[in-house]
């Protein structure tokens, strides 16, 4: 298993490698959460992204990661069933994203995650000129542009795949 300082320091030769321009905000762990972060830091909710970790509930177990804007959601019943070709998913459970990715929830990113996952961004991320994403720790977030998005392998930019504006 990663530890932090792993996560944190893969994070960085990723975005290194791509050789975008980006920028670490260091945070107060306690406001890890996306609505917590935006709100103590007063940034902006629709410019923030998650990375959220879906669960194919049958075997063979698989899993996807999804990128949303925080003021969108994730429409795991019909996108997100479709790209995997599994009819029961569910979000994978804290304990299951930490054997996956080493991240704990509040800090998962896309830019550390097993090269094997596929990653599925919602189009809507592509829209705004930065976004705020986790860091793979609690403890950080990165400010990007949204292209560094499409940029990294196993990534599909997917129309439709949240709910929302």
């Amino acid at each position: 298993m990663s530890t932090v300082d792993e996560i944190e320091r893969r994070v960085v030769e990723v975005l290194d490698a791509i050789g975008v321009p980006y920028e670490i905000i260091p945070i107060d762990p306690q406001y890890a959460d996306t609505a917590a972060f935006c709100e103590h830091y007063e940034m902006p909710l629709d410019r923030a992204a998650n990375t959220l970790i879906i669960a194919a509930k049958r075997d063979p177990k698989q899993f996807a990661a999804c990128v949303v804007l925080a003021t969108n959601r994730l429409d795991a019943n019909h996108s997100v069933k479709k790209l995997m070709g599994n009819a029961r998913l569910s979000f994978a459970t804290a304990d299951e994203t930490k054997a996956l990715t080493g991240m704990m929830l509040g800090g998962v990113t896309v830019f550390a995650l097993p090269p094997e996952l596929p990653i599925y961004v919602d189009e809507k991320v592509m829209r705004p000129d930065w976004v705020i994403l986790g860091s793979g720790s609690r403890s950080s977030k990165v400010k990007v542009a949204p292209e560094v998005l499409r940029r990294l392998a196993n990534a599909t930019i997917v129309p439709g795949l949240s709910v929302g504006p």
